[in-house]
């Protein structure tokens, strides 16, 4: 067992990692920005070392220094949690080189499902199924056009090492592929300093489903469940619950057993996120492998008891999925995450500053992952996340009214956050019957500014 990790992060999953430490027994350094000198990952920690500014490009990005914090602290291992270099495989090569144990996949692997189009080709040798596309890269206007043909329109165009949504187009007809590839190709470039772009067969309305995978050094693989991400605002999720509510027996079952087999094959290690679309006769198709922690876990950690985190340590030691999971893993009740994010609920302004007040619910079944507090600051610098709400209950019926409960009693004051938006949302007849799509939030909110005008006499 490790006797000390660092953790390149910040925020709420830099606690929660310390939280997994504490019970293995293990001590943590916390690095941090001069803009975090004052966030309780760094009073929590055992130590803590500034490793710059506040942007992150000179603090938390930055490599050198985070392994000279490493070697100047004496750790064993560093857990990267998830954003900033979770899925950097330079990092995880340089750890490696470092004799430092990078808590994550090893760097090939990283490197192969940070280029989705790696990824897809790998997935689909071993069985796993995906979209209509090009076989690789595209190269060229006329092999763009001449794939869209095949496969037929509407086709998308995605970033291969990118996401969020950027470097992504929408294509309807052969006359907008060509400066739409260009603007695709120039967004990608920019932002992940990589031009290259795939095309896939484009689904207007799907729901984006994915399923938890660990993975031992030993050649195990265990997919545990899947989450339903559906609910999301320009390509971001903000709530996500698990199990998916249209997910049948059958599917899940044969989805995991293919999954299984992938994973292992391409000897996938530690904890990772398979994600798919579902089309509306319930197919799913892969679209990438997150390799590493996602800000939604504690979904499946509430329906499965399983804590995540420590398990991606234990493995990182050595451990065999067989020592630190049950088996069968007994998959109980129904969980929700409402992301708390600080921006206008209506107009998604960034709402950065000082929170005034502070109160988090509490009861049976409710779990709060924040780093916020009281006097607490929210800085400008990096992602609006202030906390993760998340409830669970024995049916998704009760999960959605403890939600609400929760929400209710949740107070911040002082800066945005988008809790009137979770409240709204959760009310809708959508939402209740679990008749949504990817779409359904863009939707939500324009038809909301559209009530808004016309109350208001605006003619627009």
């Amino acid at each position: 067992m490790f006797s000390k990790i660092l953790i390149a992060n910040r925020g709420e999953i830099a606690l929660r990692v310390i939280c997994a430490c504490k019970e293995l027994g293990i001590k943590t350094v916390a690095v941090y920005s001069e803009a975090d000198r004052n966030s309780l990952h760094v009073r929590f920690a055992d130590e803590a070392i500034c490793i710059g500014p506040a942007k992150s490009a000179r603090s938390y990005l930055d490599i050198p220094s985070v392994i000279s914090a490493a070697e100047i602290t004496n750790v064993n291992a560093i857990h990267p949690g998830y954003g900033f270099l979770s899925e950097n495989a330079d990092f995880a090569q340089v750890c490696e080189l470092s004799r430092i144990k990078f808590i994550g996949p090893r760097p090939e692997i990283t490197r192969m499902m940070g280029l989705k189009q790696e990824a897809r080709s790998a997935m689909k040798a071993h069985g796993v199924p995906i979209l209509p596309g090009s076989e690789g890269i595209i190269a060229s206007e006329e092999e763009a056009l001449e794939v869209a043909g095949k496969i037929g329109y509407p086709v998308i165009i995605k970033a291969s090492a990118g996401g969020g949504g950027r470097g992504m187009r929408v294509v309807h007809s052969a006359d907008e592929l060509p400066p739409l590839l260009k603007q695709a190709q120039a967004e990608a470039g920019a932002a992940f300093a990589v031009p290259d772009v795939y095309i896939e067969k484009y689904i207007g309305a799907p729901r984006h489903i994915e399923f938890q995978v660990l993975a031992d050094e030993h050649g195990n693989v265990k997919v545990i469940g899947e989450r339903e991400c559906s609910l999301q605002r320009r390509h971001q999720k903000i709530i996500e619950e698990a199990p998916s509510p249209v997910m049948t027996p059958e599917l899940r079952a044969r989805t995991i057993a293919t999954l299984e087999k992938a994973l292992a094959s391409i000897g996938y290690t530690n904890a990772g996120t398979v994600e798919f679309l579902m089309d509306e006769h319930q197919n799913l198709y892969f679209i990438e492998v997150n390799a590493r922690i996602q800000v939604e876990h504690p979904v499946t950690e509430m329906v499965s008891g399983i804590d995540l985190v420590r398990s991606q340590i234990l493995i990182a030691a050595g451990a065999r999925l067989s020592d630190i999971l049950p088996d069968p893993i007994p998959m109980r009740g129904h969980a929700i995450e409402c992301r708390i994010n600080a921006e206008h609920p209506e107009t998604f302004a960034p709402s950065p500053g000082r929170i005034t007040g502070w109160n988090v619910p509490g009861g049976i079944g409710v779990r709060v992952d924040t780093a916020a507090y009281t006097d607490g600051v929210i800085p400008p610098y990096y992602d609006s996340l202030v906390a993760k709400l998340i409830v669970h209950a024995p049916t998704r019926e009760e999960a959605i009214a403890r939600m609400q409960r929760a929400l209710d009693t949740f107070i911040v004051e002082g800066i945005h956050t988008i809790i009137p938006l979770h409240k709204r949302l959760l009310n809708t007849p959508e939402f209740r019957t679990a008749q949504f799509d990817t779409n359904f939030v863009g939707r939500f909110l324009a038809e909301a500014k559209e009530a808004k005008q016309a109350a208001a006499g605006d003619p627009r």
